[in-house]
């Protein structure tokens, strides 16, 4: 299928690798070619979506010493050197399904003033995310609330907990199940990606507009 190829049953199975080093070997070799080719493409797409230049950044798992990685995933930024004091895209996996994320989390010092933009926006919000989409408030664990069973006061507890929890995070996305990714057709995929992103650029420019307040 080539290098943009959607993520196969070998992808996800790489995360029930038992140990580090061996789980961290399969996903350099299996899993990390297909992050660098999508971070080289939908940096592109996103450069061009945001208006700004946006720098892709594949998950090293660098500071691991002892537990594996239960995701892996490749982010995308306004900056070369990192990612995560901005907001950001990611694009990655668990072994029980791929998730495409627009993401504030904890290391990300504008974290008030977005709550405080989202809290001011809230009704918006609520009409203009699709109810398939998903919301997290912790990046490393993979439960999620979807869009469509949240009351807007419910949402509303979300942003505040961003704006008064020191640790706090809030993502946005789509989570899309194993056995429905391996079904999908690369054009299938990429297409799914980019009409994600161009669904989440809103909440991106709520986060880019506290940058300039």
């Amino acid at each position: 299928m080539g290098p943009l190829a959607p993520f196969q049953q070998e992808d996800f199975a790489v995360l029930e690798v038992e140990g580090l080093d061996a789980r961290m070997d399969a996903i350099k070799r299996i899993i990390r070619p297909k992050l660098e080719a999508y971070g080289q493409h939908f940096s592109g797409f996103l450069t061009t979506l945001t208006g700004e230049e946006i720098f892709p950044h594949v998950a090293k798992h660098a500071r691991r010493s002892v537990n594996p990685p239960d995701d892996t995933w490749v982010a995308f930024a306004s900056n070369k050197r990192g990612y995560k004091k901005l907001p950001h895209f990611q694009i990655g996996l668990w072994k029980t399904h791929v998730f495409i994320w627009f993401a504030v989390i904890y290391e990300c010092p504008i974290k008030q003033e977005f709550g405080k933009e989202l809290k001011n926006h809230l009704a918006s919000i609520m009409k203009e995310i699709p109810d398939h989409f998903v919301w997290s408030i912790d990046h490393t664990k993979p439960e999620i609330k979807k869009h469509g069973e949240l009351t807007e006061n419910e949402l509303q507890t979300m942003i505040e907990r961003l704006i008064n929890v020191k640790k706090a995070e809030l993502l946005c996305g789509v989570n899309i199940p194993r056995d429905e990714m391996i079904n999908l057709s690369k054009k299938e995929f990429i297409m799914l990606i980019e009409n994600t992103f161009k669904t989440l650029l809103p909440l991106y420019q709520l986060s880019k507009k506290v940058y300039s307040l």
